[in-house]
């Protein structure tokens, strides 16, 4: 498993009995976590004073039962990296704080290029690997299709102080995206995706990640760089195997660069137990 554990401002505290504990810079979060099945040692009193606590809805969604008002929203660091936190009501914060293991991995990968690089990042959310990219040296290309999503992004590269760097934010379905780009002979040195397990594709059909990655993947590669530097695949849909992924930037990737490939878990060291919370899978392919 790749452990992201070089944060400072957040802390994945204590988990067990479905919940983790959470400290987001000077605030602490309860939230369900379907991968903690194991049960909770002890309630201590750091569990009791939770700032917030997420209960979720018979009917869908949930909502945070606050002890104390929490700000609208606030920020935490990691390295030169600044995000705002904001306790939404799908239980999110606008931040996975186990991608900090892709971020070092990402950085150093642009930095050790020696050349320009210019990265692709799909379904990016609120920017947490634009960030990094463009923090090492990249320009980097945002599409995201929630225009909500895209303006916390570009709050969170202004918050990094990264606001004049070369970062084009697109608000648009990410299949017509590359669709689009293939069109025009546009190319890219690295991809990164964190796709989703259902959506909607460009006509409005019903995408299914088990059934359509590897059409998208392929479609990606149409535009790759003649020297591409790496293709990262994030994952948090359950019941795909890691190694699914390395299947598929093999066959869709490698066939026609070489390099090498790489898959694993990913997450999150637990301070009181010592164990590890996994988080997702990730699939990464480097020339």
């Amino acid at each position: 498993m790749l452990v992201a554990d070089k944060w400072r401002e957040y802390e994945l505290i204590d988990t067990g009995s479905g919940e983790k504990l959470e400290r987001w810079g000077g605030f602490t979060l309860r939230r369900p976590d379907p991968q903690i099945i194991w049960p909770l040692a002890e309630e201590t009193v750091a569990w009791q004073r939770a700032n917030a606590r997420y209960h979720r809805s018979t009917s869908g969604g949930g909502e945070w039962d606050t002890k104390v008002k929490l700000p609208e929203r606030w920020s935490i660091g990691y390295k030169e990296l600044k995000f705002y936190i904001k306790p939404t009501s799908f239980k999110h914060t606008g931040l996975f704080p186990e991608q900090a293991a892709n971020w070092d991995w990402m950085m150093d990968k642009i930095r050790q290029a020696n050349r320009p690089i210019r990265v692709l990042n799909l379904f990016a959310y609120t920017g947490g690997a634009t960030l990094a990219c463009a923090a090492a040296g990249a320009d980097v290309v945002h599409v995201d299709a929630a225009k909500g999503m895209v303006n916390w992004a570009k709050e969170n590269a202004e918050l990094s102080g990264l606001g004049g760097n070369p970062i084009r934010y697109i608000t648009d379905d990410v299949f017509k995206f590359v669709a689009r780009e293939e069109r025009r002979g546009v190319k890219y040195d690295a991809i990164i995706m964190d796709p989703p397990s259902y959506g909607r594709g460009p006509s409005g059909e019903m995408w299914k990640l088990e059934t359509d990655l590897y059409r998208f993947v392929e479609s990606c590669s149409a535009i790759l760089s003649d020297n591409p530097l790496f293709f990262l695949i994030n994952s948090y849909t359950t019941g795909i195997s890691a190694t699914v992924l390395t299947n598929i930037l093999s066959l869709a990737i490698s066939r026609q660069y070489g390099g090498k490939m790489m898959s694993d878990e990913i997450g999150l060291p637990i301070t009181a137990s010592g164990l590890c919370l996994p988080c997702g899978i990730l699939g990464r392919w480097e020339a």
